[in-house]
């Protein structure tokens, strides 16, 4: 996120009623090899990762640069939730420019069905709208990801268009802070 702006990064670690997002730690190591090699998780997002390849490549504290919040439940990490700028080569955008902010997130399987997803990306949609007032987030998802589908309309994203990438038909939603009228 070093291009969205002026930020302080990492900002204050965000308290929700049962959860903190807060910057990676080298203790979130093993959670973070776990997330990218559980075929569970990766499903819609090209497939785990092969875990030896993880455990050489995953540096001590992972995920360690601006956008990256690890959430964490009870002091262990169960999940991330990123906030990166869309790459203008692909599909969906809602800006001439391109280049919007795009939510993201990945939770271990355990942690599913519980509400962590709604409310850990409410807690950075909250802390984004404060940081860059007006700006809207998009976010990308599988048609087929019936949950994080329901995740993004819960957020309050508003579905723009379905368009096929990475050999799938892609739901694309946007979400504004800014009040809408009508």
């Amino acid at each position: 996120m070093a291009d969205l702006g002026p930020v302080v990064w990492p900002p204050v670690p965000l308290r929700t009623e049962r959860l903190v997002l807060r910057e990676p730690a080298a203790r979130d190591r093993a959670a973070y090899i776990d997330l990218f090699a559980s075929s569970e998780v990766r499903t819609y997002l090209g497939g785990p990762r092969p875990r030896a390849e993880l455990e050489s490549a995953v540096p001590d504290v992972p995920g360690r640069r601006p956008g990256v919040f690890v959430v964490d439940h009870d002091g262990a990490m169960i999940g991330i939730v990123t906030l990166d700028r869309r790459e203008a080569g692909r599909p969906g955008h809602v800006r001439p420019d391109a280049g919007e902010a795009e939510l993201s997130y990945m939770f271990l399987p355990e942690a599913w069905g519980r509400g962590y997803a709604l409310e850990a990306c409410a807690a950075a949609l909250g802390w984004f709208a404060d940081a860059f007032p007006s700006e809207p987030v998009v976010l990308c998802t599988q048609v087929a990801n019936d949950r994080s589908v329901r995740v993004a309309e819960k957020l309050g994203f508003t579905e723009m268009e379905r368009f096929e990438e990475f050999g799938a038909e892609q739901w694309f939603g946007v979400w504004s802070s800014v009040p809408r009228s009508g």
